[in-house]
């Protein structure tokens, strides 16, 4: 059955989100420039007013540089 974007998963996922952001020393305004979308959707995503998907998550890894597959690791570990 599928969550809803307020489901605790979510929450862990919205932390996690929010954290590779900052570690990588950028605004939400910056993460939106590198993904092609405004500064208010990474917002919205970092709120959970819009949903992520693996494909846009594996985008966000990498506008963080990040590894996704280390991120996600990360984020398994968190408990999402």
């Amino acid at each position: 059955m599928p969550h809803s974007i307020h489901h605790r998963r979510y929450e862990v996922l919205r932390k996690h989100l929010r954290a590779l952001r900052r570690s990588a020393g950028l605004t939400q305004a910056e993460l939106g420039v590198r993904l092609k979308v405004d500064q208010s959707y990474v917002s919205k995503v970092e709120r959970g007013e819009r949903y992520m998907d693996v494909l846009f998550y594996l985008d966000w890894c990498r506008g963080c540089k990040q590894q996704p597959e280390v991120a996600m690791s990360v984020l398994v570990k968190a408990g999402a």
